[in-house]
């Protein structure tokens, strides 16, 4: 079984990196079927189905908040930039700039 999430031999790295590898890969997959539900919502026409449907999204969207509150809790120098650019008023670019200003200080 091929393993995608490595683009390095899997022997040479560590068990963290490996550990955050499959984590990215869980995250990236649940931003995935996030989108894919976007989608079916979109064209459903059966209420009782896009009712399942949304509630299927929002366990993924669950899922891809915890995957990513694990890799931040790995990557302090990542928590402090998403603190920064999350839940703040403002342009979002310039909040990222300034969160990229910090985190380089």
């Amino acid at each position: 079984m091929g393993f995608d999430q490595y683009h390095e031999p899997p022997e040479e790295l560590s068990a963290s990196v490996r550990t955050f590898a499959r984590m990215i890969k869980s995250l990236t997959e649940e931003a995935e079927a996030i989108g894919w539900y976007e989608q079916r919502i979109s064209v459903e026409k059966s209420k009782d189905a896009k009712k399942i449907m949304e509630h299927t999204q929002q366990e993924e969207f669950i899922h891809f908040a915890m995957d990513l509150e694990f890799l931040l809790r790995q990557k302090p120098k990542w928590n402090l930039i998403m603190k920064n650019v999350l839940f703040k008023t403002g342009d979002i670019v310039e909040n990222g700039e300034k969160a990229e200003s910090a985190a380089e200080e």
